[in-house]
């Protein structure tokens, strides 16, 4: 096989198995080549990821090694793509009652969905993740972008209890933006004791549904070791409860009688 051949099947093969670590002598015997063949292969990807701004590839010596692709995409590229989400977001028919805005449509965008993906992969870059988390229903393609770049499951967290799942951990919350008492469910065979998790969410004011979902996962020894949110709110008065976070947006002074909003690139970009 040409070496350029291999190029194109390893490449296939890494970016549609992100994080996901191959020995050595598992590409040698697939692709028939010597083991210098294959290093050197893999040298000129991982230089052509790093160029392209798409990733690299981790490399392990030892008889238990491997390689692995890691997704790190370029952060210049990310600012773009937000920013233009950004100038969406300021178009005043968006604006709800009670500061929200209308993101449904962007949400159900699967490339816009793709580059928030990116972004948060990026970001979580160096966690351990085994599973990201979200809570039924705007942050459920948020998760799933995410989890595709992580090669991990998504864990989706109910509102209220569903028979077809079996026994569950439910508990309750307050909410921060109501300060109402709601409850989350989680059935028991969603997530393994002892994982670590990513958080994930459309839109935080205060963070409330984030410390719900924190409380919950305690139930299951899991270790948050990440939380991302795609919108928050930096107005006056919307006092946090988490500190922990990586948002991509900030909304402030919505104005729901003048019909103004302001939007503005989030911490990951500060």
């Amino acid at each position: 096989m040409k070496r350029s051949d291999r190029l194109i099947g390893l490449t296939n093969y890494f970016i549609n198995h992100p994080r996901e670590r191959i020995n050595l002598s598992s590409i040698t015997k697939k692709y028939e080549a010597s083991k210098s063949s294959i290093s050197e292969d893999l040298d000129i990807l991982n230089n052509m990821f790093i160029y392209e701004g798409i990733g690299t590839l981790k490399r392990t010596p030892g008889a238990h090694g491997g390689t692995a692709y890691i997704p790190f995409f370029d952060k210049g590229q990310s600012r773009k793509c937000i920013s233009n989400l950004c100038e969406k977001l300021e178009d005043p028919e968006r604006i709800l009652p009670g500061g929200y805005l209308y993101m449904s449509d962007l949400l159900g965008d699967p490339k816009i969905m793709n580059e928030v993906g990116k972004a948060f992969a990026t970001a979580f870059a160096n966690k351990k993740i085994d599973a990201v988390v979200t809570v039924e229903t705007k942050g459920i393609p948020i998760a799933y972008a995410l989890a595709n770049f992580l090669n991990v499951p998504v864990v989706i967290i109910r509102r209220n209890l569903k028979v077809t799942e079996g026994s569950s951990v439910s508990i309750n919350y307050v909410s921060g933006q109501s300060q109402r008492i709601q409850t989350m469910v989680l059935p028991k065979r969603n997530l393994q004791p002892g994982l670590n998790v990513c958080i994930v969410d459309d839109f935080m004011k205060a963070g409330g549904t984030i410390t719900g979902m924190m409380n919950l996962l305690e139930e299951f020894d899991a270790k948050v070791v990440a939380i991302g949110v795609l919108a928050e709110s930096i107005a006056e008065g919307h006092e946090r409860v988490i500190n922990d976070y990586m948002s991509l947006i900030q909304l402030k002074n919505v104005n729901e009688k003048a019909k103004k909003i302001e939007v503005y690139l989030g911490s990951y970009f500060h």
